[in-house]
């Protein structure tokens, strides 16, 4: 993340991946303040072994892109809301030049890049794609609970 103000929002992607048991590392990296960190973790992380990239940044919001310049890794870039509710992060994010491409979620929607870091795992990784199918049931199984509870609630012109 840019900057240690992101961990906030940050915390719902470790928190997916913490409960699909997926080992991550949570680092404070500027593009503009530290771009020589942010060169080392881009360029070493693969030989660490990580498989994908989640970097997050507000404003300006280079972090993304630049990490995504210096590695042939997924990464998925979370947009944050630190100005101008956060369209400028998502539209410095999500409008990359070609051959440079970061995947975006939507505005400090941490906990998709979370999933999608996962789902991106679970393709050699059959521990984590089976908890990523019992996530997507329980999801199904909330909306269906909460149907039948919108069924107890009562108006004189509801209909069903």
């Amino acid at each position: 993340m840019g900057s240690t103000s992101d961990l906030s929002v940050m915390e719902k992607a470790a928190k997916i991946l913490n409960d699909f048991k997926i080992p991550f590392e949570i680092n404070a990296l500027s593009a503009h303040r530290t771009p020589e960190a942010v060169e080392t973790f881009a360029k070493n992380a693969e030989n660490r072994g990580i498989e994908v990239i989640i970097a997050a940044a507000g404003m300006a919001a280079h972090l993304p892109g630049v990490i995504a310049s210096m590695t042939t890794l997924p990464v998925i870039g979370v947009p944050i809301n630190a100005s101008l509710d956060g369209m400028d992060a998502l539209l410095a994010i999500v409008q990359m030049p070609p051959g440079i491409p970061v995947a975006t979620v939507g505005i400090n929607a941490a906990q998709n890049a979370g999933i999608l870091a996962a789902q991106f795992i679970a393709k050699t990784d059959n521990n984590v794609k089976e908890q990523l199918k019992q996530f997507k049931q329980s999801l199904k199984e909330k909306i269906v609970e909460a149907n039948n509870d919108l069924k107890k609630i009562s108006f004189e012109y509801k209909t069903n």
